[in-house]
């Protein structure tokens, strides 16, 4: 149906988040038919982007810079460090614009299923950081899932001697959310978390 090159390119864009076979092929046309305009800027991004965004050595962000911009903040408050299991994570948090300390990126979740174990993360990396003197507390920012509380726990356990404060992201009803169309976890976990309004 097409040539090898066209193939190609729909095979690689296939393997992106929420792009199927259907999707990564209209991506490619899309691209192919605004070459000047969409293909050859998005070609030249990536290469330059392959060749100088680099992973932040303090908390794992991805910047051009090492340590990335966030570290580099002077007006960020170092005592407090956000744990976030991703980039993705972090880049959420910073969208909020709400949060300013520092993050610390693990690189995934435990996950016994997919034999994700501590070795595979950045937990030691946490560690060390969260001893430093100048940390008061620890925000863990992770998903409401097993895996993601079974990570927190975990952490919890090998914070405990590091003299900071440990806490968690509240969890419940969204704002804007109708109990309606929640499910029983969040209902639940907004009960639990429940607090006085006056």
């Amino acid at each position: 149906m097409a040539g090898p090159e066209i193939e190609h390119l729909v095979q690689l864009l296939a393997r992106l988040p929420g792009l199927g076979q259907r999707s990564a092929r209209r991506a490619a046309l899309t691209l192919l038919k605004r070459r000047e305009q969409l293909l050859a800027p998005l070609a030249a991004a990536m290469t330059d982007a392959a060749a100088k965004v680099k992973t932040c050595s303090v908390c794992g962000n991805y910047d051009s810079v090492d340590p990335c911009a966030i570290c580099a903040d002077q007006r960020r408050d170092p005592s407090l460090i956000c744990v976030v299991e991703d980039v993705a994570s972090l880049w959420a948090m910073e969208r909020s614009g709400l949060f300013k300390g520092r993050y610390h990126v693990l690189g995934g979740v435990l996950s016994a299923l997919d034999g994700i174990g501590p070795d595979d993360l950045f937990i030691d990396r946490l560690v060390a950081r969260a001893s430093a003197e100048e940390v008061a507390e620890v925000i863990l920012a992770m998903a409401a899932t097993v895996d993601g509380q079974t990570t927190a726990h975990y952490l919890v356990d090998r914070l405990a001697n590091c003299h900071v404060a440990v806490s968690g992201l509240a969890q419940g009803v969204p704002v804007g959310g109708e109990l309606d169309y929640l499910d029983d976890g969040t209902i639940g976990a907004a009960l639990r978390a429940r607090r006085p309004i006056a």
